[in-house]
């Protein structure tokens, strides 16, 4: 080796989900001289490619002396080659960590603090440690709107902005927390097939039983770059993709997955992660569906108002129309809860059977009627029924089909090997249906890991029951999960309440 500070890479095969790791081996060269230690932050550097990378020390003879083992993460981020030489050293000093001081102590931050942190951010410069700590305080102290809107401007001038060459280019986000509530699928061909322009990038499951880019997935490739994505939008007007696969507000991906082990999921970062995503993307109006429910993510109409208000003066003073619609949150929508379950639902609406959900149907041409209008293509009070119209008449579906072809081809949603029907316990009136307990037991079952689990639900809030009557199927890989499934089920309050009939 030439210098003490350069060990040949090696790849460790250790999944450390987002987090980039690198292993050394206490005794090696280059910790003695550089004096590190386990959980210290490192600077690996490799023909002009940089990577921050959080230290694991090893001693056992899995690694030798020379060599710097990388995490699944790392390496897909560092792009190295085995044994390729790699130089280490202790990263640079951050000036932005003297905002974050500055925010725990009481100051506010302006748009240059955030824009030296959120930068670091992006570039993978901060480690977890002082993310968990940003995060943090800006939900315990919070953020006032100047401070949301400079955060939001920061995170979208640190990644890329498209520009699509046309107006207006629409949008629409739900805030979540809502089995089900699979819209999106429905209202990108709706609006594409109008005439207008929709990219919709969504996310994956990271709590949740399925996420829109899940669910989308076993219809269709989900995982296109940026010019890929262009290109599906330019020939049928939208697209549903994973929005991780293009560095669009980059610095979000990195605070969400910090946000959600925490389970802090404050008002001024979901506003800023939510909008600083939409305007990078090239949106010009945006359609919020706020779900409202005693065990949503929003549980008032007053909560649901003070969000609804951050939203519309954050996006406009980023140049954004932004209008919230408060939906019905109480119990899920359609009858999946789990990627390809949910996928059915969609394709049932689409292709209008018989027996498609009638929620998930009137709830997403609610949504495109009011993207319509907001778009000017339909006059006030008019957009439900030109959605309808599309809906009815095929074109959304065959824009839904020629969508998921430009995007790599339409593919058939698997079905589980397992399933199990829970039934009443007895005869009366369903009083409740717990949303909560609904995605837990279907994760159990093995969504989204596997897009085919989750559960069916047959029965509605206020609809009568007679005892032995289907209630939910889970539906699983295997039988060990399909039990253990089960098993949650039946620990806990009922899933399902009937009461009397009344």
């Amino acid at each position: 080796m030439s210098s003490p500070n350069r060990l040949l890479a090696r790849r460790a095969g250790i999944d450390t989900y987002q987090q980039a790791v690198v292993y050394m081996r206490s005794d090696c060269a280059v910790c003695h001289a550089e004096g590190f230690q386990s959980q210290a932050q490192v600077e690996v550097i490799a023909k002009g490619r940089h990577l921050f990378a959080i230290l694991h020390q090893v001693n056992s003879d899995w690694l030798r002396g020379d060599e710097i083992a990388l995490s699944e993460a790392a390496w897909a981020l560092m792009g190295a080659a085995e044994g390729e030489e790699l130089v280490v050293r202790h990263p640079p000093i951050l000036d932005s960590l003297a905002h974050l001081r500055s925010k725990v102590h009481g100051g506010r931050l302006d748009y240059a603090a955030v824009r030296a942190l959120m930068e670091d951010v992006s570039r993978g410069r901060l480690p977890d440690i002082h993310l968990a700590s940003f995060v943090t305080i800006c939900a315990g102290r919070g953020l006032d709107l100047d401070e949301t809107v400079a955060l939001t401007r920061a995170m979208v001038d640190v990644g890329e902005r498209i520009d699509w060459g046309t107006s207006p280019v629409m949008d629409k986000h739900c805030i979540g927390g809502l089995p089900g509530n699979r819209t999106t699928l429905l209202v990108v061909p709706i609006i594409a097939a109008c005439g207008l322009v929709m990219p919709k990038t969504s996310s994956r499951a990271i709590t949740s039983a399925a996420g829109t880019a899940d669910v989308m997935e076993t219809l269709a490739p989900v995982d296109l770059d940026l010019p890929a994505m262009r290109r599906v939008v330019e020939r049928e007007g939208g697209c549903v993709v994973w929005g991780s696969a293009m560095r669009v507000s980059p610095a979000d991906d990195v605070l969400i997955r910090v946000e959600r082990p925490l389970g802090i999921d404050s008002e001024g970062l979901m506003v800023a992660s939510i909008l600083s995503k939409k305007a990078a993307m090239g949106s010009q109006r945006v359609l919020i569906d706020i779900p409202v429910g005693p065990l949503a993510k929003v549980r008032s109409d007053v909560a649901a108002g003070q969000l609804s208000h951050s939203l519309v003066s954050v996006g406009a003073a980023l140049g954004l129309q932004v209008q919230a619609v408060f939906t019905d949150g109480s119990q899920p929508v359609g009858r999946g809860v789990g990627p390809a379950l949910e996928a059915m639902d969609v394709m049932a609406v689409l292709e209008r059977a018989a027996d498609a959900p009638a929620d998930l149907r009137e709830r997403a041409l609610l949504l495109a009627g009011l993207l319509l209008e907001l778009a000017g293509k339909a006059a006030p009070g008019t957009g439900n029924a030109l959605a309808r119209a599309v809906l009815d008449d095929g074109r959304a579906l065959a824009r839904f089909i020629a969508i998921c072809e430009a995007q790599g081809g339409l593919r058939v949603p698997p079905k589980a090997a397992h399933t199990h029907c829970v039934t009443a316990p007895a005869a009366g009136a369903v009083a409740g249906i717990d949303t909560r307990l609904v995605a837990r037991m279907a994760k159990l079952a093995g969504a989204p890991r596997d897009p085919a689990a989750g559960a069916s639900m047959h029965v509605r809030v206020q609809d009568r029951v007679a005892r032995g009557q289907p209630l939910f199927t889970l539906h699983a890989g295997s039988l060990g999960e399909l039990q253990y499934a089960l098993s949650f089920v039946r620990s806990q309050l009922p899933v399902v309440r009937i009461g009397a009939v009344s």
